[in-house]
């Protein structure tokens, strides 16, 4: 952790300890990472919780842009779906249930139809 005054929005360690595992590690052989994860990951909650605009990321984060590259980076690969799937399954697990939902429900009032039936 930093030595900056942490906000409502940071992980906690225990927080930390779970997801840490689920996001991409600086690539081996390459340039060394600047911002530790977790303050990227920080910055990211920032602004996903607080519903402000990347550009407004407090400058005690890492820079908006940067922060934002990552954001947008793992979007693209699927790292954050990856990340739902898998605590999801994981509380899932703990409840006593199968990792994967067993039904769906459709709620009919939602589809349009034609009176005609054409």
């Amino acid at each position: 952790m930093t030595n900056r005054k942490s906000y409502p929005s940071d992980l906690s360690d225990k927080e930390w300890t779970i997801l840490e595992p689920y996001v991409p590690a600086v690539k081996a052989g390459g340039h060394p990472g600047k911002y530790s994860r977790r303050e990227i990951v920080n910055g990211i909650l920032y602004v996903l919780r607080g519903g402000s605009s990347w550009r407004m990321l407090p400058h005690d984060f890492p820079p908006w842009d940067t922060v934002y590259g990552y954001f947008n980076r793992w979007r693209k690969v699927g790292v954050w779906e990856h990340i739902h799937q898998q605590l999801y399954g994981q509380m899932r697990q703990e409840l006593g249930r199968d990792r994967q939902a067993s039904a769906a429900i459709a709620d009919s009032q939602s589809v349009k139809t034609t009176e005609k039936g054409a």
